[in-house]
């Protein structure tokens, strides 16, 4: 029996455990969902809840009209808000493997940003310390989220254009950074890891060298 419930854990059979949850971090019920929200002690992935604001969902003008907000500018200001958390995630707290931002509308997903550390425990420092700040005028609310694999919580319909749900969808509608910033910001990372491989690298002949001319 233990061996059933432990391979339903988070799947569509398991009645106890909510598996929206189990699978992007959130449910579209909340605390009115029937089943469990097991949220966990210790995750490499934190959600920033509710923080990035869409321009073109939120504009507008002092009489209440709807302002354009172009592709363009659209993406400028997308790319200037991943870049500013991205850079702070990884020099306050440690190594980022991935960033996703949602680009959902419904209340559980809308502006969540989830942050995947190399390390459980940066990801644990990171919550600690944000939970204690403010971002553009409101307060963090961070938390440890248990999705680590992103292509289980993501909308596949959606990154093929073709999602019907729009918005409102219960999976991850991922917005993607520009290339440009992708191959900046991560190629960052690779450049680091070269450099630390060659320190590494040098660390180690100059130990082979010592030892090597203690035997004459």
């Amino acid at each position: 029996m233990a061996e059933y419930l432990a391979s339903i854990f988070g799947t569509e059979k398991d009645k106890v455990n909510c598996s929206f949850y189990f699978k992007i971090g959130a449910c579209r019920h909340g605390d009115r969902c029937s089943r469990l929200h097991n949220k966990p002690t210790f995750s490499q992935t934190i959600a920033l809840l509710n923080i990035y604001r869409n321009p073109q969902n939120s504009s507008q003008s002092a009489d209440g009209l709807r302002c354009a907000v172009s592709d363009v500018e659209m993406q400028e200001h997308y790319d200037e808000f991943f870049e500013e958390v991205f850079t702070e995630m990884e020099e306050k707290y440690g190594e980022v493997e991935e960033m996703n931002v949602c680009d959902n509308l419904g209340d559980h997903l809308v502006g969540n940003v989830y942050v995947k550390f190399r390390r459980e425990e940066d990801a644990e420092k990171a919550v600690i310390d944000l939970n204690n700040r403010w971002f553009n005028g409101q307060p963090i609310h961070a938390e440890l989220s248990p999705v680590t694999d992103f292509r289980e919580a993501c909308c596949r319909q959606y990154e093929m254009g073709e999602c019907t749900r729009g918005g409102f969808c219960n999976f991850m509608h991922l917005k993607p950074i520009s290339r440009e910033l992708r191959r900046e910001l991560y190629g960052r990372r690779r450049k680091k890891h070269r450099s630390r491989s060659r320190s590494r690298e040098r660390r180690s002949r100059s130990r082979d060298r010592g030892r090597g001319g203690g035997g004459g």
